[in-house]
């Protein structure tokens, strides 16, 4: 017994599975989030350009609500993290692994790198937001899996 709550296995298709099923959930609900506040709501074209460009214009109507979509997104993203990877241990892995995922996406899209600071500071704030969350919700989950109390008598 090496003392640890869990055992590990190293499980490649594990993981790659984790991450793909965290990337897909990650870009559906973006992608409804979008739906819902820009069309919906703000009365905007549906565009992918809301999900990889790079200029994200805080001083526009619109670019508030591609901001408000993508924090709202990152409740979801941790979210998922929580009911898919279950450990505490790998959120910081996962969120990190999402967001550079979705840093070669938009780099494949715009074909260039990304030069905007408001870019920069709305991706780090989902991936902290995501990541912080994720492991609240993983360790308050670990936390009820162990138990506090003896269950069974023991005779002295």
């Amino acid at each position: 017994m090496s003392g640890s709550f869990r055992v590990t296995v190293w499980d490649p298709p594990l993981i790659i599975s984790q991450i793909v099923a965290v990337q897909c959930i990650m870009y559906v609900s973006l992608g409804l989030w979008i739906i819902l506040l820009l069309n919906v709501v703000g009365g905007h074209p549906v565009s992918i350009d809301y999900i990889f460009k790079y200029q994200v214009n805080v001083k526009d109507v619109s670019g508030r609500l591609v901001i408000a979509c993508f924090l709202l997104n990152s409740l979801i993203s941790a979210t998922s993290l929580w009911a898919i990877v279950q450990r505490t241990k790998l959120c910081l892995d996962f969120s990190a692994t999402a967001y550079f995922l979705h840093l070669i996406a938009s780099l494949i899209y715009n074909s260039a790198w990304p030069s905007s600071a408001s870019w920069w500071v709305l991706q780090t704030s989902c991936i902290t937001i995501t990541c912080v969350l994720a492991e609240f919700l993983c360790l308050r989950s670990e936390m009820k899996s162990i138990p506090l109390g003896m269950s069974a008598k023991v005779d002295l």
